[in-house]
């Protein structure tokens, strides 16, 4: 992508600029974001994906003006009948990950592949009867919102005040203060910032595709890296034994001796001191597929042609890896080069599958049969 060209989708700004104004600073509203934008699959579609048990979907049902007290709200899978009827107003239906599961939502989050892939996360699809929403509240991470069908009328400000409602199966603000309204059309999109309030609400039958990133916390990643070192810690450390000599004869023998507790620490920094380890796990971490997400293996794939990433398939680099679907490989030189050709455009020309070394092929070939690239001539 040439990040210095002005993109419609931005409203005519080039993403270098949208991220420097914009990215983590202040929303935008763009009318006409993709002109003419309908729906990528349809209502029914989206309903049948909610019947999956591999799908995560969840169902929102707002008070009623019947004197109904609270908000509803319940995790699928949702077979047809469990869900209201489509005259009932003031319900919406939340499917997940929608771009694993349909190649037209995948390529529209492909637009916006200025944003580092580690960062991207999912497609949301929103569907809503009228007067539908989730309630005024707040993300932790970036999102962009596009407007797939009908229209929704959008309230947002920056919150002080981040209280939340109490006894409520949502995080619904309790004091929620709009700045700006404004209806967004088909095609016309909305970026918020994290932590910006938002409240959407659908103007007659509605349905919303929310592209949204992914922001770990510093005990997320911690956590996770920590758990992948100590998978390799064994090859990383070796297995020399704690040894005290010296140790003295103890009255107090519960106490845990600081010769051990230096032992301890001394093999964590040694587990840590390769220059590669923690940029290793990173990389792993962040193209682990979700843990509903399945390959179709197919033994029969055939290395010819030209090799295109399964929309399903998470592939990055740094300079020392290539990283897909969770694993990874050391790479460099021209196997390097066209491999991470392969991440950036998701594909590689025939021309350049020929030119990967022999081990290279070899890999590649099998992440053919796994399922995870497909080639064709």
């Amino acid at each position: 992508m040439n990040i210095d060209e002005p993109l419609q989708i931005l409203g005519g700004l080039t993403a270098e600029t949208f991220m420097r104004r914009h990215w983590h600073k202040k929303p935008l509203v763009v009318r006409q974001a993709i002109p003419g934008f309908t729906p990528l699959l349809g209502r029914t579609a989206l309903f049948e994906l909610a019947v999956l048990e591999d799908v995560q979907s969840r169902l929102v049902i707002q008070p009623s003006s019947k004197g109904e007290a609270t908000w509803r709200f319940r995790h699928g899978p949702f077979a047809r009948k469990a869900l209201p009827p489509l005259k009932q107003p003031g319900w919406t239906l939340l499917v997940q990950g929608v771009d694993l599961l349909n190649d037209g939502v995948h390529a529209l989050m492909s637009q916006f592949r200025f944003v580092p892939d580690a960062r991207l996360d999912d497609v949301m699809i929103s569907y809503a009867t009228d007067g539908g929403g989730v309630g005024p509240h707040f993300d932790s991470y970036d999102v962009f919102l596009l407007q797939a069908q009908g229209q929704r009328r959008w309230r947002i400000g920056r919150q002080k005040d981040l209280n939340l409602q109490p006894d409520m199966p949502l995080k619904i603000l309790a004091h929620f203060e709009p700045e700006m309204e404004f209806v967004l059309d088909p095609g016309d999109m909305l970026y918020l910032p994290p932590r910006f309030a938002h409240d959407g609400i659908a103007v007659g039958e509605c349905m919303t595709y929310s592209i949204g990133f992914r922001s770990p916390s510093k005990g997320e990643l911690a956590g996770e890296l920590l758990q992948r070192l100590a998978e390799g810690a064994l090859d990383a450390v070796g297995n020399t034994l704690y040894r005290d000599p010296k140790q003295p004869a103890l009255q107090a023998c519960a106490e845990i001796p600081d010769a051990l507790v230096e032992f301890a620490s001394q093999a964590l920094a040694d587990a840590l001191r390769h220059p590669l380890a923690t940029r290793r796990v990173l990389g792993e971490y962040f193209t682990e597929p979700k843990g509903h997400v399945c390959f179709e293996v197919n033994p029969r794939q055939e290395l010819q042609g030209v090799l295109t990433l399964d929309r399903r398939t998470r592939m990055m680099y740094d300079m020392h890896h290539v990283f897909v679907n969770g694993d990874s490989f050391l790479a460099s030189g021209r196997d390097a080069v066209l491999l991470r050709e392969l991440a950036n455009a998701r594909q590689l020309g025939a021309s350049d599958v020929k030119r990967l070394s022999r081990p290279a092929r070899e890999l590649v070939s099998e992440w053919c049969e796994a399922g995870w690239i497909h080639a064709r001539s």
